[in-house]
């Protein structure tokens, strides 16, 4: 019989994470303080990360040492699962092999406890009790949340309003693992009465949740902050998402021509596409790939974005990174993958997309859940609402190879399990969810507040 998975023992699990900034030709541009407009160094950061993380941030080391108690707790769900979609190659009638790295195994259902686990455990080294954070659809705060109980640590969630509406299960297995949910624009913080003074109504923002979380990690000492991704330390500990691909694409004699995620803040993309682009980059790839970076239509970072210095957060409490942005006061439309809701795009993959190492395109909702829904009726699993863009992704290059007549390998990151999201396919079905297309100048208007970098 053709083999549907390939699975490693967990003594493949990865010893180190992989770090892309060593193989860069060019450095990334420098971080900036928000007040100076000059280079932050470490002692700027120590507020809201332990050192570890900041060392972590910081690093130009190509591999980055995995402490054995979180590679033990990673032995949960690592190695996570690769799969041939063959029922899906079938369905599509296409001469393409079609491959997903599952992450939904997790115990949270996504690839998010990749980095809330060591995050939790070098706040717990360095003796912090509390974890504030902010998240979308919840695959985030969920996670964080399932790390924080496994290390003792207090965690403090600040959810997007649309989604904490949207997802009230989500919300409610974050609780069960201990955390406090608090739906955001709140009244609990400066930001969040701000917001909530100008726009009553606002449906919230990732950027303005952050702004509510990091405000009370900088007034609190015993408060760290933790972000799900964006930062270079998150794409890092996601590496072993692509660490582990590349080992079972090898046990299926296979290479992908084509590698597809899902964008949001970066993370999932990174952790499936470094460890493959660093050995582009340096030489040691089998064969010359592509690599597609999807996002939604409703929160168009990297494809109608502006690479510029920006705010990570609404309130401008973080310092200024240069990213694709829509402007750090864009709140986009209240689309069911919430985890896509970012206006930034993380640094590292916004300097490799800058660089041409990865196409970006994006696709409106209802093409993504249709693609959720191919890909349900054949393979069987239910993809989140975020994970459903890289369906489409891997769906459309499938599709052009059968238009083309090549067999390609294709290879996407199915970053998440929808299992909470059924109202967003019971909208779905019931004709209930519109598309959205920003026009130019919305786009314009959004990126008219940058701010000004020499």
């Amino acid at each position: 019989m053709d083999s549907v998975k390939y699975l490693l023992p967990e003594s493949d699990i990865p010893s180190a994470w992989y770090n892309l900034v060593a193989d860069l030709a060019e450095p990334l541009p420098p971080v900036l303080h928000p007040g100076t407009k000059q280079p932050i160094g470490p002692d700027d950061l120590a507020p809201l990360f332990p050192e570890a993380l900041i060392e972590q941030e910081v690093s130009t080391e190509r591999w980055i040492p995995i402490p054995e108690e979180v590679r033990d707790i990673y032995r949960q769900w690592r190695p996570s699962p690769l799969f041939r979609a063959r029922r899906l190659e079938k369905a599509l009638d296409t001469p393409a092999r079609i491959y997903y790295k599952y992450e939904g195994v997790s115990p949270s259902g996504s690839h998010k406890p990749n980095t809330s686990v060591p995050q939790a455990y070098y706040n717990k080294q360095a003796g912090v009790k509390r974890l504030s954070t902010e998240t979308g659809a919840g695959q985030w705060g969920s996670s964080l949340a399932f790390a924080g109980a496994l290390f003792g640590i207090e965690v403090l969630v600040y959810m997007v309003k649309v989604s904490y509406n949207q997802k009230p299960y989500r919300r409610a297995l974050m609780e069960t693992y201990g955390a406090r949910v608090v739906a955001s624009p709140s009244e609990e913080t400066e930001a969040g009465r701000a917001i909530i003074a100008k726009h009553p109504d606002s449906t919230g923002s990732l950027g303005i949740a952050i702004s509510e979380a990091v405000e009370v990690a900088a007034k609190d000492p015993e408060t760290k902050y933790a972000l799900g991704s964006v930062l270079n330390h998150v794409l890092l500990h996601q590496t072993v998402i692509g660490l582990e691909a590349e080992k079972q694409m090898a046990m299926a004699g296979d290479y992908p021509d084509v590698i597809v995620g899902c964008t949001g803040g970066g993370s999932n993309f990174a952790g499936i596409a470094f460890p493959f682009l660093g050995r582009k980059l340096r030489g040691e790839a089998e064969k010359d790939f592509r690599i597609v970076a999807v996002e939604p239509a409703a929160c168009p970072t990297l494809t109608r974005g502006k690479y510029a210095y920006d705010f990570g957060d609404t309130a401008h409490l973080t310092p200024l990174v240069k990213m694709h942005t829509l402007g750090s006061e864009f709140v986009p439309e209240g689309i069911h993958a919430g985890g896509l809701r970012y206006h930034g795009m993380a640094p590292l993959v916004s300097a490799v997309v800058s660089r041409g190492h990865v196409d970006p395109r994006a696709y409106h909702q209802l093409a993504c859940f249709e693609a959720g829904v191919t890909f349900a009726r054949t393979e069987g699993i239910l993809p989140a609402p975020e994970a459903t863009h890289a369906v489409k992704g891997a769906i459309d290059e499938a599709l052009r190879c059968k238009e083309e007549g090549r067999s390609e390998t294709i290879l996407f990151n199915l970053c998440g399990h929808g299992h909470f999201d059924l109202q967003a396919y019971m909208d779905y079905h019931a004709g209930l969810l519109r598309d959205h297309e920003y026009s130019s100048e919305e786009v314009a208007m959004a990126l008219a507040g940058l701010p000004s970098v020499g």
